[in-house]
């Protein structure tokens, strides 16, 4: 009897810690992703990153080869912990929800790459006028507002 109640408050110790550690993901991976938009998309990897500043030719941009890289790295760590359920799959579900977060946010809002909803929300609102500013300069120097969902109050002002 003992045994079977330790085992379910672990089995609710390691489903918070999961939760945790998910949601923790997703955090970081909007820092991480602000690190890298600004250091390495508007750097060494401008050559792919400048599609997302340019007029589109078509549907596809080669900035969206980032999203199949990450999403390749969320399936990799989902599948090698797979049977656990632990800690890496959590980083996996979080990097992986954090993907969805910024396809709905970032390319279905804000670049209305699918024109399916409008919203008049304060914080979506800062949102797009971040990014709008952000993309006013079309070149790989003097950018401004690297982040998506963290908003800079002075920065939509």
């Amino acid at each position: 009897m003992v045994y079977i109640y330790l085992q379910i408050k672990f089995l609710d110790v390691q489903a918070l810690i999961n939760v945790f550690v998910v949601l923790l993901t997703i955090i970081l991976m909007e820092c991480f992703s602000w690190f890298i938009h600004k250091y390495l998309f508007h750097g060494p990897l401008w050559f792919m990153h400048k599609s997302h500043h340019e007029q589109s030719k078509s549907f596809f941009e080669w900035n969206d080869l980032f999203a199949f890289i990450f999403a390749g790295i969320s399936l990799f760590l989902m599948y090698i912990d797979k049977e656990n359920l632990g800690v890496k799959f959590s980083v996996g579900l979080g990097i992986s929800l954090y993907g969805m977060i910024y396809f709905v946010v970032h390319d279905w809002f804000v670049h209305r790459r699918f024109k399916a909803f409008k919203s008049n929300n304060s914080y979506l609102r800062a949102v797009r006028k971040a990014h709008k500013i952000h993309h006013k300069n079309m070149g790989k120097k003097n950018g401004k507002a690297f982040g998506l969902l963290f908003v800079r109050k002075k920065v939509t002002n």
